[in-house]
């Protein structure tokens, strides 16, 4: 007699009924079904623990065979949990696969009662994929937590009712600790009063969907009372259902800033005062060359009012240069007034960096009374120019006509006062004396003169030259006034400088010559040096210990013709030291002097480095 078995894995018997196994089959054939329709792995469990059914997804998920499966303890495939938790709700356990990696699973009992006692059947589920996405958000919740705990800027997590969850930025801010933020401290409580209606509005207009977000200023208080100027910008999060859940907001503090646009609009006003007081036109002018202010001056000058000029193109008021120059020193261009007529003008452009990017201001001054003034100069320099020059050629004509006949005369006067002294009475030889004296007197002035004038005209060019060899040539021409007083010249290392050798050596006798001549009694001393200034140039010095000279004649004495002491006592023509400005002055340079009465003198002039030769 043939024996069948039921879900329990026992045999049926042979007395059952046959309309009771047809019942049970066809039971079991439809629950069968529905197990292998299921989309998750279906374990049905006896009440000894053994795996009594499973569908195909059971074979797929554990990677057994069924054969394998059946007849098997549960706990080959779910180690721990399932025997604790027959009969429960969804939880999770880890299952073990046939190769003994272990993934999650969530699972489902659900008891059923039948003649061979209580099954279990256990709705299997892999978990992996949802875990794996659970710990990514997780794990990107805690980067999120992290970098709005960590970021520079201010930040806070704001509910609607007020309270908030902020960044260590944000307490650093207010000057909250972060136990003190949580104890309920909502964004009310910690934002400048004057400010609470105006962020009420905004927060209401956000949360009724008017707008996404929002960025606006306002004042938090800091926890010592003083003001916070903030740049805040928000935005309204919501949760899955679409309700809100808080305001995600950045906050920049601007404290500094709006007290430099405070200064700076204090500036400005200061700024437009100091226009409107400047004696000249005052025009400021943007990137894009368009008048933004300018002065009532401005208004007068170029004949306009005011409002007809600003927005308007610098280039109609200073038609040329202007842009091509926007920072310069003074430089001169030419103006146009509001009739076109047009007048030269002085600029001077300056820099001013403001919120809208640089501004020029210029300052313009009408020049028309100096230009002509210059030009009347210039013609009265050219007439002197040619006068001079006509001067000079005279000069020169004059002294070399008068060589010829001077040199008769004194021939002749010495003659006579060779042939005929002593022949005549006292009075005649007088007479003749006083002839021979004028005559050399009359020479040595003329010689001086044509020194004088060749000084410009007849000058070699400045080359590369030696000033001490200059100077030992100067002292060999001075040397019987130099051996006749006893006389000591000395000098420091002196440098090669850019001269006309010949005049450095006239230079250089004259100087010293004048030491030797106005000495003092005893031994004359004389000190040449040199050092060099920060132009490049050498500065000379020529000291002595001679007579010295009053400060009152010091800008006398290089005059022509310009004597302090009398012609008995010493003789010359006065004009030596006029022959040494003149040749400084040709070399680029000046001289001057530096004197105490019977204490010496000394002379300083410049002349350029030989360095400085282009």
């Amino acid at each position: 007699m043939s024996q069948e078995r039921t879900l329990s894995g026992r045999r049926t018997s042979p007395r059952m009924a046959r309309s009771e196994l047809d019942i049970a089959r066809e039971s079991e054939a439809r629950y069968r079904g529905l197990l292998e329709a299921a989309p998750d792995a279906m374990v049905v469990v006896n009440g000894a623990g053994e795996i009594v059914l499973l569908n195909a997804q059971a074979e797929k998920q554990f990677g057994y065979n069924r054969d394998e499966l059946l007849g098997q303890q549960v706990t080959n495939i779910i180690p721990e949990g399932f025997a604790e938790r027959l009969i429960a709700d969804d939880f999770e356990l880890v299952a073990r696969r046939r190769d003994g990696s272990e993934f999650p699973i969530e699972i489902m009992l659900s008891p059923l009662e039948g003649p061979e006692g209580i099954l279990v059947t256990a709705a299997i589920r892999d978990i992996s994929v949802r875990k794996a996405a659970e710990e990514e958000l997780r794990e990107s919740e805690d980067r999120f937590r992290y970098f709005f705990d960590h970021a520079v800027l201010a930040k806070s997590m704001t509910q609607p009712s007020g309270e908030m969850d902020v960044n260590e930025a944000f307490l650093e801010m207010v000057g909250y600790t972060r136990e003190e933020m949580a104890a309920g401290k909502t964004w009310h409580q910690i934002s400048h009063p004057d400010d609470t209606a105006k962020t009420n509005e905004i927060v209401a207009s956000i949360l009724s969907g008017a707008c996404a977000s929002a960025r606006f200023e306002k004042r938090y208080l800091h926890k010592n009372g003083s003001v916070i100027w903030t740049d805040v910008s928000t935005s309204l999060r919501r949760d899955a259902d679409g309700h809100p859940s808080y305001f995600m907001t950045s906050v920049v503090d601007i404290t500094e800033r709006k007290a430099a646009e405070e200064h700076l609009a204090q500036m400005e006003a200061r700024y437009r005062g100091l226009l409107e007081a400047a004696p000249d036109a005052m025009v400021v002018v943007n990137g894009a060359g368009e008048i933004v202010l300018l002065n009532a001056q401005a208004e007068k000058q170029f004949g306009y009012n005011r409002d007809e000029l600003l927005g308007q193109q610098v280039t109609n008021i200073i038609p040329e240069g202007f842009a091509e120059r926007l920072i310069a020193d003074d430089f001169e261009l030419v103006a146009r007034r509001r009739d076109g007529s047009e007048f030269p003008i002085e600029i001077m452009l300056s820099p001013l960096e403001g919120p809208e990017g640089i501004l020029v201001t210029a300052a313009i001054r009408d020049i028309s009374v100096r230009k002509a003034a210059e030009e009347e100069l210039r013609r009265k320099a050219e007439e002197l120019r040619r006068s001079n020059d006509e001067l000079g050629q005279f000069a020169y004509i004059a002294s070399h006509d008068l060589q010829e006949p001077l040199r008769m005369v004194t021939s002749y006067t010495q003659l006579l006062a060779k042939r005929y002294k002593g022949r005549l009475d006292s009075d005649a030889d007088e007479f003749i004396g006083f002839a021979v004296d004028g005559a050399g007197r009359m020479q040595r002035l003329i010689e001086d003169l044509l020194t004088y004038s060749r000084v410009e005209t007849r000058g070699a060019d400045l080359l590369d030259v030696s000033s001490e060899e200059a100077l030992q040539l100067a002292l060999i021409n001075l040397s019987v006034s130099i051996d006749e007083c006893g006389a000591v010249v000395t000098h420091d290392p002196l440098p090669r400088v850019l001269a006309d050798e010949t005049q450095l050596v006239q230079l250089f006798q004259n100087l010293v010559g004048n030491a030797i001549k106005y000495r003092r009694p005893g031994v004359p001393r004389v000190q040449i040096s040199a050092i060099k200034d920060r132009n490049d140039c050498w500065s000379f010095a020529v000291t002595d210990n001679g007579l010295g000279i009053e400060p009152q004649y010091f800008d006398r004495i290089f005059g022509m013709f310009q004597r302090l002491n009398k012609r008995e006592e010493y003789d010359g023509t006065g004009i030596g030291l006029a022959v040494c400005k003149k040749i400084v002055e040709r070399h680029g340079g000046s001289i001057s002097v530096e004197s105490r009465p019977g204490q010496g003198s000394t002379f300083r002039f410049a002349l350029p480095g030989s360095d400085m030769k282009s």
